[in-house]
Formats: C-alpha cells, sequence, structure tokens
C-alpha cells in the first residue's frame, strides 16, 4: 500500500528527528553512569534520590529507553518488515518486553512521584496505562492474525514511546527559568506532549485507513468495468 503525502511528510521528518534524538539521549544517559545523585534531572529530585526503590527504578528506565526508541523505529518500514520477517519480530520482542517487563513497572513507580504536581503525576500515569494497553492490544491483535488492528495499536504505543522526544522538544524551545513556574511548565508539558503525539498518531491511522478505502473502492470499480 503507498503511503499519502501527510504520512511521507510525518515520516520524513520524525524518523531523522527519532534517530538524532536517541543518540542525544545516549550522550544525556552517559552523565548518569557515575550515579552521582546530583547529575542532570536528579538536581530536582532531591527529595527522592535517597530513596532506593525510585533510583532503582530511574536508572533502570533511562538506560533502557533508548533502546526502546531504536527497536519501535524499525518495525514502522515496510521494506524492512518486508525483507527481514524474522528480525522483525525479534526486535518487535525486544520492544514489547522493554516496554511491559521494565518501563511501565519503572515509569508507574517514577509517575508517582513526578515533577508537576497532580497535574504531572495524572499525566504521568495515564501515560503509563496507554503504553501498556496499546503495546498489549498490539500483540493480542496479532496472535489473532489482526494485522491492520497491530499496526494500529503499534502506531498509538510507539506515539507514547516518543512522548519523551515531544516532552523534551517543547521543554527546551519554550521553557525560560524566568518567565515560567517550572512545577507548572512541567506538568502541562506532560499532557501536552501526549495530546500531541496521539493526535498525530491518529492522523497517520486515518490517513492509512482512507488510503485503504480509496485502493478498495479503484479495485471494485476497475472490477465491475471488466
Amino acid at each position: 500500500m503507498n503511503k499519502s503525502p501527510g504520512i511521507k511528510i510525518i515520516t520524513a521528518l520524525a524518523v531523522p528527528a527519532i534517530l538524532i534524538f536517541s543518540m542525544l539521549m545516549l550522550k544525556t544517559i552517559s552523565q548518569y553512569t557515575g550515579f552521582d545523585k546530583n547529575a542532570g534531572f536528579l538536581m530536582f529530585k532531591q527529595k527522592v534520590v535517597n530513596n532506593p526503590y525510585w533510583m532503582t527504578f530511574f536508572y533502570i528506565h533511562i538506560f533502557s529507553i533508548t533502546l526502546c526508541l531504536l527497536a519501535g523505529l524499525t518495525q514502522f518500514s515496510k521494506r524492512f518488515l518486508t525483507e527481514n520477517r524474522k528480525l522483525h519480530r525479534w526486535i518487535g520482542q525486544i520492544y514489547v518486553y522493554n516496554i511491559l517487563i521494565i518501563n511501565v513497572p519503572a515509569c508507574f513507580v517514577l509517575g508517582l512521584f513526578s515533577n508537576g504536581g497532580v497535574i504531572g503525576i495524572t499525566g504521568f500515569l495515564l501515560q503509563d496505562f496507554l503504553w501498556a494497553y496499546c503495546t498489549v492490544a498490539a500483540v493480542i491483535s496479532i496472535k489473532k492474525g489482526n494485522i491492520s488492528g497491530h499496526k494500529k495499536y503499534m502506531i498509538f504505543s510507539y506515539a507514547v514511546t516518543t512522548t519523551a522526544i515531544t516532552f523534551r522538544i517543547i521543554k527546551n524551545l519554550f521553557y525560560r527559568e524566568n518567565l515560567h513556574d517550572y512545577e507548572l511548565f512541567y506538568g502541562l508539558n506532560v499532557w501536552l506532549s501526549m495530546v500531541i503525539n496521539l493526535s498525530v498518531a491518529f492522523f497517520i491511522i486515518r490517513s492509512q485507513n482512507t488510503l485503504a478505502s480509496q485502493i478498495n473502492i479503484h479495485h471494485k470499480n476497475n472490477k465491475s468495468n471488466q
């Protein structure tokens, strides 16, 4: 199936952005390899850095999320899927296990102590729920042979995965320490990044469905004219 112009544009922009961000994430993650409680983001979490459970889940999330981003990215290439079905399935399993076994539990704990007050906490916990739900739904769909359902839920799952990218883009572009309340900005950004990503995912899915319907109508018209 050919992609619609809108999907082609989104793909052309999103793929290099995710790759670049993943590389930058690796650089950012390197500051945590020394396990310094004052490194990077931990400077804003001094109330919980002495909590061994929180710190354990923080490092688990930080050191595994880039793999999740890269593994998920490979799952949307039609050429990759066609030529490397076994590898596609293997990488897909890595993506699913990474989310359900590692990151969903870790992010649930981190979400309970999120910055941004009630707004941030509820936003992160909702993201975590949607992440788990969409990923499980994608797995169930493919096991039932529902390929279109599998693709749909994988798109939504990856949309939640990449909220980390959207969150940081918004923060870097718009947050000014002398103009904004950090906690309020953080909490609102959690929701905004989630809404943006899910909206893009919905647009992609709707465009695919519209294109598929047009192709089916075209095929039916051709048959009726024969």
